[in-house]
């Protein structure tokens, strides 16, 4: 058994157009005015044979189309990739096909569209349940909008999740408790809960530094949001599984819990990261990020030539540390151990686990409440072993 399969296998697509291009926003997003969808079909479906050559009689569990906004992706288009996956690679029975939607490009029609081509779940991006700061955020829809494309998609889809930016500006604690409550009302397995954070290369950032942005919340502001969302889910039957993601139990998202476990996936479109173990060695893969060179690199077949990073067993033990702390599962010690030719050094553990901030239970080692807190002082405390 090679150490992929206990995450799982799955396929990233990156979709790169937005309608606009959000404030806070860091990822791989582009605005255009005219795309020509047939053209990266095309791009898409030749990307999916040449790696599908490389990994074949995989079974692959799970597909998510990111962004961007690919709700903003012609039904059609969906439905010829997920038929040439289907033909490409086994699949895991009832596998989980999901994609990313903003409540502005929502309508009926595509919904419906999207369910016919084989999508089965959604997950959209509200952000904010009030049109005040929903408009201080950048974004398009407003809170009417965003709760009649939640009652759209859940028409078509039995998953939908959403996703909510929380330490906002101006934000009490009083109204993200009042307002995570209805969006516990409102979510039917899944939540995605994120604070703010102020990314590099964003105009939130130029705003920041500017001396822009008032009314951030301050540090422990920001730690009692942090506790009282955990507090509620888990009151609503929604606990944490990772640090960001809320889910009924057997109702996480399968996609990403391949990233968290430290499975196998393929990244495909631009600026798309994958992991790929071939004739034994974990490979780290990742597209150009402009769209056009991406576009010219596949047409001209220049993809291939692309470096693969192969990952020393330093890299892929302290990946798989970073990620699986995340999780409330946590790590596997003896995996970790195979991976990295060694254990975690047994004395930090102790160290951390008398101050309540790690725990372990037979051969796994996860963070307690108090210390998913403080996650990235406890993860570089253990990576310095």
């Amino acid at each position: 058994m090679e150490d992929w399969q206990h995450g799982g296998f799955g396929l990233y697509l990156h979709w790169p157009y937005c309608e606009s291009k959000c404030p806070y926003c860091d990822f791989n997003s582009h605005v255009a005015t005219q795309i020509d969808q047939s053209q990266w079909q095309r791009a898409y479906l030749s990307e999916i044979d040449r790696l599908g050559q490389e990994t074949q009689g995989r079974i692959l569990n799970s597909v998510f189309f990111g962004g961007g906004t690919p709700s903003l992706m012609a039904p059609d288009l969906v439905a010829a990739i997920i038929e040439r996956i289907r033909a490409t690679w086994p699949m895991s029975n009832d596998p989980e096909i999901t994609l990313e939607a903003n409540p502005g490009s929502v309508e009926a029609g595509r919904f419906r569209g999207f369910q016919q081509a084989g999508v089965t779940r959604v997950s959209m991006g509200m952000q904010a349940m009030n049109d005040e700061d929903l408009r201080k955020l950048g974004r398009k829809h407003t809170a009417q909008e965003a709760r009649q494309a939640f009652d759209i998609a859940r028409s078509c889809f039995d998953r939908v999740s959403f996703d909510l930016i929380y330490a906002r500006q101006d934000q009490t604690l009083t109204a993200w408790r009042e307002e995570l409550g209805r969006a516990l009302e409102l979510a039917i397995d899944h939540l995605s809960l994120y604070q703010l954070t102020i990314e590099d290369g964003t105009a939130f950032a130029d705003r920041f530094a500017k001396g822009g942005l008032k009314g951030l919340p301050s540090e422990d502001l920001s730690a009692e949001m942090f506790e009282a969302t955990q507090e509620l889910c888990e009151m609503a039957g929604l606990p944490a599984y990772e640090v960001s993601n809320h889910a009924k139990a057997g109702c996480e998202s399968r996609h990403n819990l391949i990233y968290w476990r430290g499975g196998d996936y393929i990244g495909i479109g631009p600026g798309a990261h994958g992991r790929m173990t071939l004739n034994g060695q974990r490979c780290a893969t990742e597209a150009p990020k402009s769209p056009a060179l991406w576009l010219d690199m596949v047409q001209s077949r220049k993809i291939p030539e692309l470096p693969r990073s192969v990952l020393t067993m330093e890299e892929h033990s302290l990946e798989y540390l970073l990620m699986s702390l995340r999780l409330s599962e946590g790590l596997d010690l003896t995996r970790y151990q195979n991976i990295s030719g060694k254990a975690l050094n047994s004395q930090k553990i102790q160290d951390l686990s008398e101050i309540s901030m790690v725990e372990t239970h037979g051969d796994r080692l996860r963070t307690t409440p108090q210390g998913r807190m403080v996650l990235n002082a406890i993860l570089r405390d253990l990576a310095t072993c």
